[in-house]
């Protein structure tokens, strides 16, 4: 078996392991900055918008300052898993701390639904029994709201279509301009008709739409924590396309899964009747299965016989 990573090769017996050295990079930028700035500037809009809604009555802006809070708190997740994910294998964590980055995205959609509950609780109660509201400090901190959260969005918006991180952080604060811009709209209605049941339905309108984006990030990220093939890359595809490398006879034991949430990985024992075919067929699958599939991580055995080893089938018996 020949090991190898770019420059060097450690035999062994029978798999290869290649990670081919083309410059593709799988790891987003650093977005620290746009982590300090974004949480900086919630914790801030957060404090302003809560004193508010408490002072003129407005459920929708508590509703609002609620899940601005819980964005504040997932900022600070996600950016506690970037800087995770970023450390050096050990002898314990032999990938590194990788994952922290999929742990992450899930403790952010469960953050955001008990907010959400909450939220609703009181958004129901208040529903019936409407209390009347001062819609002009309403729509002036609202206003700032969509100012703050547009800005923090856009600093997220490079690294939303390759990191689920990133993607929940845009997402959550692009959602955030949009449901200040809501509350703007509906104290504006509430201003010229004193209908207030507004404020409250307005409320449950802001709970349905972060319900909506929030329930697509926990779906994502259960999906990733229990390390199904990840969205984008089809596993019947990369079966289909190994099959067809020249010598390869059979494939089994295929696993694609993922390491965090911008890096995959793969298994697969390959049976090439021929033979071992040599380094230069490793760094040529390790690399189309990079650009092709967006697996970095390859790790491939060479078997001459079918089935030589095959798990499946010895789960299958086993069972």
């Amino acid at each position: 078996m020949a090991h190898s990573h770019d420059h060097h090769d450690h035999s062994h017996h029978g798999a290869s392991h290649s990670h081919a050295g083309h410059g593709h990079v799988h790891a987003p930028a650093s977005f620290g900055r746009a982590f300090a700035v974004g949480i900086t500037l919630n914790i801030a809009f957060v404090v302003l918008e809560a004193l508010y809604g408490v002072l003129a009555g407005s459920m929708a802006l508590v509703a609002d300052a609620g899940h601005n809070l819980s964005d504040v708190l997932g900022l600070g997740i996600a950016w506690s898993a970037t800087v995770l994910s970023a450390r050096p294998p050990t002898s314990r964590f032999t990938y590194g701390l990788k994952a922290s980055s999929i742990l992450a995205a899930l403790g952010n959609a469960s953050i955001l639904m008990l907010a959400l509950g909450a939220i609703t609780l009181e958004a129901v109660q208040r529903l019936f029994h409407p209390a009347p509201i001062a819609t002009g400090p309403v729509m002036v901190v609202a206003a700032i709201g969509i100012m703050i959260n547009t800005a923090t969005a856009l600093m997220f918006m490079g690294g939303r279509h390759h990191d689920i991180n990133l993607r929940g952080a845009f997402l959550h604060m692009a959602g955030d301009a949009a449901v200040s811009a809501g509350v703007v709209l509906a104290a504006l209605v509430i201003t010229f008709t004193h209908a207030w049941w507004i404020d409250p339905v307005v409320s449950l309108a802001i709970v349905a739409l972060i319900g909506w984006s929030t329930w697509g990030l926990a779906r994502d990220a259960l999906h990733m924590g229990l390390l199904g093939v990840p969205p984008g890359i089809s596993e019947q595809d990369v079966r289909a396309w190994l099959g067809q490398q020249t010598g390869v006879t059979a494939v089994h034991d295929l696993h694609i899964w993922p390491m965090s949430t911008t890096e995959t990985a793969l298994t697969a024992h390959l049976v090439i009747p021929g033979g071992h075919p040599g380094d230069g067929f490793l760094h040529t699958l390790a690399d189309n299965l990079d650009h092709k599939f967006g697996i970095c991580h390859a790790t491939v055995q060479i078997e001459t016989e079918a089935h030589a080893h095959d798990c499946a089938l010895i789960s299958e018996s086993v069972v």
